[in-house]
């Protein structure tokens, strides 16, 4: 296949072959470089699939994405696990800020950006940095830019994770504020900092507790609720019917890291149940293949979702032993 003369080889294959050397690894067929000429040898499957996997690459290019090792992974992975094309999930432009371009990074995620513009209600469930939260914000900043709202609000539990919020020191508001610091940084990536506390104090943006979402009804605003994991069933429904006219709501949240206390249902996990199959309201579901942080971090949430699961199937068995009677 011919390169087309406007785009440097370097870009297609990286900065020292680093781009060309991940793709040899990936594929059973030689891969020869000739100027902007390419050939490739194999069986039909492989020699087509990286035949393939070049066209998309330059439609990244040609869209004015970047080239990276990991964009070149998880393209493969795209065409030998699904139908979509890469140049259409890596070329997809969420929000331009401050020098660098957020767009999704995997199949799913996608998905998930597509279903906010399509549904009022979006539920984004997955292990931590999936981009759940991330992407939302995005689409949310990008709203308001497009003044499609009038106002962002975002709210999160202020549950303890293993710590006692009243043995923290200072006033309300700086105990429950490390709870919150994680949208804030969010926020700082994609508006100027130095505009934010004039956003904040207009009311533009609003950073609050869940708690402090109750009696109000938000209208024409982009409402974010993040680590719903940790609200209770009765949370939930307060949060749910806030929602006022011409007002969309992402709740995001990771099921298998609760922090409630003992005995405490997760809201995040019975509104699936409750809600399936209501018109406008969306279920987007991401797993450890959409984990944009670092490898290890997809290792690790295989790795507990495998102990999790023994130990579900271990544990009717101790009920039953504990239930039988000695002789």
């Amino acid at each position: 296949m011919l390169i087309p003369d406007e785009y440097p080889m370097v870009s297609l294959l990286g900065s020292r072959d680093e781009l060309l050397r991940v793709i040899e690894g990936a594929f059973r067929a030689d891969i020869h470089v000739r100027g902007n000429e390419i050939t490739v040898t194999g069986s039909p499957d492989e020699s087509g699939t990286v035949v393939r996997l070049f066209e998309e690459l330059v439609e990244v290019l040609r869209s004015g994405g970047e080239l990276t090792p990991d964009a070149v992974e998880r393209s493969i992975a795209m065409l030998r696990m699904t139908s979509d094309r890469p140049a259409e999930v890596l070329s997809l432009d969420i929000l331009s800020s401050r020098g660098r371009t957020i767009r999704p990074k995997t199949v799913n995620q996608k998905r998930y950006v597509d279903a906010i513009d399509k549904h009022t209600v979006v539920f984004g469930i997955g292990p931590a940095g999936t981009g759940k939260t991330y992407l939302a914000m995005a689409k949310a900043v990008r709203a308001l830019q497009e003044k499609r709202v009038n106002r962002i609000i975002l709210t999160r539990p202020a549950v303890e994770a293993g710590e006692r919020l009243g043995f923290l020191p200072g006033t309300l508001y700086e105990k429950i504020d490390p709870y919150l610091r994680p949208l804030y940084d969010a926020l700082h990536d994609m508006v100027d900092p130095d505009s934010i506390p004039k956003l904040m104090a207009a009311g533009t943006i609003e950073v609050a507790p869940l708690a402090y979402m109750r009696g109000r009804t938000l209208n024409d605003a982009f409402i974010i609720l993040d680590e719903a994991q940790n609200s209770s069933a009765e949370q939930m429904k307060m949060f749910l019917t806030r929602l006022g006219f011409n007002s969309k709501i992402v709740v995001t949240g990771d099921v298998t890291q609760v922090d409630l206390p003992a005995g405490t249902v997760s809201g995040l996990r019975v509104v699936q149940e409750i809600l399936d199959g209501i018109p406008d309201i969306h279920f987007a579901r991401l797993s450890s293949a959409d984990v944009v942080r670092h490898k290890l971090v997809s290792e690790i949430v295989d790795a507990y979702g495998r102990y999790d699961a023994t130990q579900a199937a271990q544990e009717p068995k101790s009920i039953q032993h504990r239930g039988k009677r000695r002789p």
